[in-house]
């Protein structure tokens, strides 16, 4: 009795099967890991083209007041960011020909693995640029 246990403890027939299963188990989970962060990515891109349309519209319009281009973005893209601007201001929201512009965007994301919580993190856009209005 002793021996036939033996004999089947040390018999290596079908093993392969317990590699493969866990080896497929494995590459769900790397899948499952993938497809929580790929949104993540996706909302970063997103903001930095947000930070960088907004510039690009103060550019234009000399001015940090451009809420109607921050309105349409907000709805183009679902995101809702703080938006903070820092620039050479010549009057109110005005910036001079030349002078800089920049804006930092934050959003709070939650990165969530199935039932092992969520975890918030934060993203960050920047970008900058120059005034084209000359003010007299």
């Amino acid at each position: 009795m002793k021996r036939r246990i033996r004999d089947v403890c040390r018999n290596r027939r079908g093993e392969g099967y317990i590699d493969v299963a866990i080896g497929v188990l494995c590459l769900m989970l790397v899948v499952a890991l993938a497809m929580t962060l790929f949104p993540v990515f996706m909302k970063k891109q997103q903001l930095d083209s947000f930070a960088e349309r907004i510039v690009r519209q103060a550019e234009i319009v000399g001015s940090t007041d451009v809420p109607g281009r921050i309105a349409q973005l907000k709805q183009e893209t679902g995101l809702d960011p703080q938006i903070e601007w820092n620039c050479d201001y010549y009057s109110g929201n005005k910036v001079q020909l030349n002078g800089d512009i920049q804006v930092t965007l934050t959003q709070r994301v939650d990165i969530g693995f199935f039932v092992f919580g969520s975890f918030p993190i934060e993203l960050k856009a920047r970008a900058s640029g120059k005034s084209e209005v000359y003010y007299k």
